[in-house]
């Protein structure tokens, strides 16, 4: 007898099978991922360092950590579009 969960996963693979990925597809998704990573890691080196220069103003250092994270979430978004057009191509 199967459990809610496998039955569940047997219905979602009849209606949207999962696509094997080529070697090729593999390392493109992989390319992708270390570019955005190494946006993401650039930001994080650049932003923190002005958070520290800014040490005795507090609404300074919050202003760059919202801006950090909504970098972060941009690059995020960024990787996810990159990522669905190659799949689907």
């Amino acid at each position: 007898m199967k459990s809610a969960f496998e039955l569940a996963m047997s219905r979602l693979e009849k209606e949207a099978p999962t696509q094997k990925l080529s070697a090729e597809k593999k390392a493109e998704l992989a390319e992708i991922d270390s570019e955005i990573n190494a946006k993401i890691a650039e930001k994080k080196v650049f932003l923190e360092g002005e958070i520290a220069k800014s040490a005795g103003d507090p609404l300074a250092q919050d202003e760059l950590r919202r801006q950090l994270a909504s970098e972060i979430s941009r690059l995020e978004e960024k990787r996810e579009e990159k990522k669905e057009k190659a799949r689907s191509r």
